[in-house]
């Protein structure tokens, strides 16, 4: 079905059917099985960035996929790639109807330092109102929002009020590496008349939020190579230009002492907001102290003349996220090593290319890099920004949807993540995208103690419930927000 054959978009929302209210109440009942079964996903330490975890991202794929199955999915499957298996699965017994994507992805962040969690990051802890583990709101808890309303359907009715895929992967926290080689393989996978993503925080408990942006990426790594072996520097410090000190000393320089990233050229690409949308953005966003004290921090820095909420997603920035030096198994003070590496993050705004980035930032590295060593800059992943329309039909359903599920208005949220299928979704497949998030703010995405508050995981389930309903039967409102 194309979306321009929505003709039932502006008649008015009707009462929910005899088929939404059991699974909105077959819902209610089940609240502690979801809840163990999601716990028994996060057990998993599907960490997609680390080798010795391969064998534990398979057996949390074949989790999955089995479940999938015994909720009443159909045509499981998964599926090899050159990284980590995709898990797919449909139902497609709606004629008439219109087919959602459901996309959603089971790895996770590496825990980082255990030290900082209060309990085991791959042993699910309930405590406070909610779960606490290693992908419990990103991106375990949010996909199963939807998973568990497909169950609450299929139980209660036994049939779906339209078609749904899911395409579930296990390379989003390494840039969605093999996801596009899988869909050019696997067209079917993808044809669908919109997609739906739940990977994203919302303002609060009570105030749902539509993602309508995203910022794009660009990560790097950046390595200084100097002598040809480590040096003590009791023999040659003062007279070898150490590779680690070489590189503070560029990293020193991406950056005016006014916050703003000193490569030229870098702004070109970047739209400035009108007053309006700036506006509209300070009315409906968090405020500067809230986003400090979601991040934990005294104090801000950063590109003056902008919101904290601008500065984290309609401007770009630039991150160093690690610098490592020598032998990382010992620390060894006595020691010029002989090359140094750093991992630089960009977030790029609306327009920026990507590419353009990547070519400015070369030049640059290579006009300031002193000429005592030598760089190498190796590009790790990039993905475009994304904007999405606030009027397509599938953004006016999941307002409608957030409004049943929360109680409450959704509005539209600007985002400083990347998720990189989203570009891929819009511009290869033509489809409208609803960015619908269930996390909350403190919710610790990659941090130690993630959580995902079990509110939010009940209220989801509803939500989504109502957002298959709303597809399927067409009652969409196209003037919500």
């Amino acid at each position: 079905m194309r979306a321009a054959s929505w003709r039932g978009c502006d008649r008015a929302c009707a009462q929910e059917s005899e088929i939404a209210g059991p699974a909105l109440l077959f819902a209610r009942q089940m609240q502690q099985r979801f809840l163990s079964e999601l716990a028994e996903l996060i057990r998993f330490p599907s960490v997609s960035a680390h080798s010795r975890h391969k064998e534990d991202v398979r057996l949390c794929a074949l989790w999955l996929a089995e479940h999938l199955r015994s909720i009443g999915l159909e045509n499981v499957a998964v599926t090899r790639t050159q990284g980590h298996p995709v898990v797919t699965a449909n139902w497609l017994h709606a004629s008439g109807r219109p087919t959602l994507l459901i996309y959603g992805h089971y790895d996770v962040q590496p825990p980082g330092p255990l030290s900082e969690w209060e309990t085991s990051p791959f042993t699910p802890v309930v405590r406070g109102g909610y779960v606490y583990g290693r992908g419990a709101s990103d991106d375990k808890g949010q996909l199963f929002v939807h998973v568990k309303a497909i169950e609450s359907y299929l139980r209660t009715a036994g049939a779906l009020p339209l078609n749904v895929k899911c395409v579930f992967e296990g390379e989003e926290e390494i840039g969605s590496q093999n996801l596009a080689h899988f869909l050019r393989w696997h067209p079917q996978a993808a044809r669908a008349d919109g997609a739906v993503i739940s990977d994203m925080r919302i303002l609060g408990a009570d105030r749902p939020a539509i993602a309508e942006s995203l910022r794009g990426a660009l990560s790097v790594e950046l390595e200084v190579q100097g002598q040809g072996k480590d040096l003590h520097p009791g023999n040659f410090g003062g007279a070898i230009h150490g590779p680690l000190q070489a590189l503070c000393e560029i990293i020193a320089k991406l950056h005016d002492p006014r916050g703003r990233i000193a490569i030229p050229g870098f702004y070109e690409q970047v739209r400035e907001l009108s007053p309006i949308e700036r506006s509209y953005m300070a009315r409906v966003g968090p405020t500067d102290a809230q986003i400090l004290r979601d991040a934990r921090a005294k104090h801000a820095w950063g590109e003056p003349g902008f919101s904290l909420y601008e500065r984290t997603t309609i401007r770009p920035a630039l991150t160093v996220n690690a610098i490592r030096s020598g032998d990382p198994g010992h620390s060894e003070p006595a020691v010029i090593p002989s090359k140094a590496l750093a991992m630089l993050d960009f977030r790029l705004a609306p327009e920026q290319d990507p590419d353009a980035i990547d070519r400015l930032f070369r030049q640059f590295i290579a006009r300031i890099a002193p000429r005592t060593v030598d760089i190498n800059v190796r590009t790790v992943f990039s993905a475009p920004s994304v904007t999405v329309a606030r009027n397509n039909f599938i953004v006016c359903a999941a307002a409608q949807a957030y409004r049943k599920g929360f109680n409450a208005r959704p509005v539209f949220m600007r985002t400083g993540g990347t998720i990189p299928v989203v570009p891929l979704l819009q511009q290869t497949w033509g489809l409208p995208v609803a960015l619908m998030g269930f996390a909350l703010p403190d919710d610790g995405f990659h941090a130690p103690n993630e959580r995902f508050s079990l509110a939010s995981f009940s209220r989801g389930i509803a939500t989504s419930i109502h957002f298959l309903h709303l597809l399927g039967t067409a009652s969409i409102r196209t003037t919500e927000l």
